[in-house]
């Protein structure tokens, strides 16, 4: 379940972020100074950025590299690497522009996060529609421009973008919704850089990897809303396991992440070109292990475990993915001249 990972705001911040109104036409005579200023279009860029959590791309920017760089390919063109980078912007946005839209009634009872845009009124739902749009055709435009084939299956990661949002309503599971979106970046990074070879073991390992620690630190992240979920109804492992069991349950996601990457890291260096390059992708998957460890350390304080914990985790993953390519031989299979 995407909660839409928003920091704690701060005391008095919904006051100042209060809905817009309509006056009525009496009070049309009011001087002109409390009519509210049209935000200028750098204004509107921050606000639409701020709308999807544009920073938490670097949740997912380091996975889909890591799909990108996992196995040897053929030097991808320049054109090839603009179209894998709108794709990705497109899919990302219409992911968290959908979760946004569809949470909207949810967000605005909820005091962490009713000062978000929609709620707050700082962006209208037809924006956000029209967001939407833009982006889902930006995406889908990418995926046929790529190829057929990613055209054919462009509809996959929408259909789970639509349906994670809602299985908050309904299971205490949905916190692996979010992992199964997050665990496709892989993926599409593979498929996108080897067109003749789709879905191979190394991608695979990275989107188990991708699944459990996602799916790990939304339930850390569902603590912040434990007291709401309980009166309103919505459904999340905290909620129904209670904070104790829920916290186990993210342990164990995150050690079978550790055993994906761990698998992975062992397949890849099995026969080593250069044994330093091998031996700094174990130190990689060592970092990543105690990163995730930290994590769940620092479970309490979310802001630390979940904002800055998370962002080294999908770096240092990256650093060992690339450190087992130079280990077997580097990046691309050049051709013979």
């Amino acid at each position: 379940m995407d909660r839409g990972y928003h920091h704690r705001p701060l005391s008095g911040a919904s006051a100042a972020a209060g809905p817009a109104f309509v006056a009525p036409l009496d009070s049309l005579a009011l001087p002109m100074t409390t009519a509210q200023p049209v935000p200028a279009v750098p204004g509107r860029l921050r606000t639409y950025a701020s709308f999807v959590r544009f920073e938490h791309t670097l949740f997912s920017l380091p996975l889909i590299l890591a799909g990108i760089f996992c196995q040897v390919a053929a030097p991808l063109t320049a054109g090839r690497w603009a179209l894998i980078v709108v794709a990705a912007i497109g899919a990302r946005t219409a992911a968290m522009t959908l979760n946004r839209v569809i949470d909207r009634k949810l967000d605005a009872m909820n005091p962490r996060t009713r000062t978000r845009e929609l709620p707050a009124g700082r962006m209208g739902l037809g924006e956000a529609i029209a967001l939407l749009v833009v982006s889902t055709f930006g995406y889908i435009g990418a995926c046929a421009a790529l190829g057929i084939w990613y055209l054919q299956v462009a509809i996959v990661p929408l259909a789970v973008f639509a349906l994670y949002p809602y299985l908050k309503r309904f299971t205490p599971l949905c916190h692996f919704g979010v992992g199964a979106a997050l665990a496709l970046a892989p993926l599409a990074g593979y498929a996108a850089a080897h067109p003749s070879n789709p879905w191979r073991g190394p991608a695979i390992l990275l989107a188990g990897f991708a699944f459990c620690w996602v799916s790990g630190f939304d339930i850390i992240y569902a603590t912040l809303d434990e007291t709401f979920d309980r009166e309103h109804g919505v459904h999340s492992m905290v909620a129904w396991l209670g904070r104790k069991n829920a916290m186990r349950v993210s342990w164990a996601l995150h050690v079978a992440a550790m055993a994906c990457l761990g698998l992975f890291t062992w397949a890849m260096t099995l026969s080593p070109g250069h044994r330093t390059w091998a031996v700094a992708a174990w130190l990689g998957f060592t970092g990543t292990v105690i990163l995730l460890w930290l994590e769940q350390r620092w479970a309490e304080d979310v802001n630390l475990a979940f904002f800055k914990t998370n962002v080294a985790v999908g770096f240092v993953v990256l650093a060992t993915v690339l450190a087992t390519r130079m280990a077997t031989g580097g990046f691309f299979a050049w051709p013979d001249f």
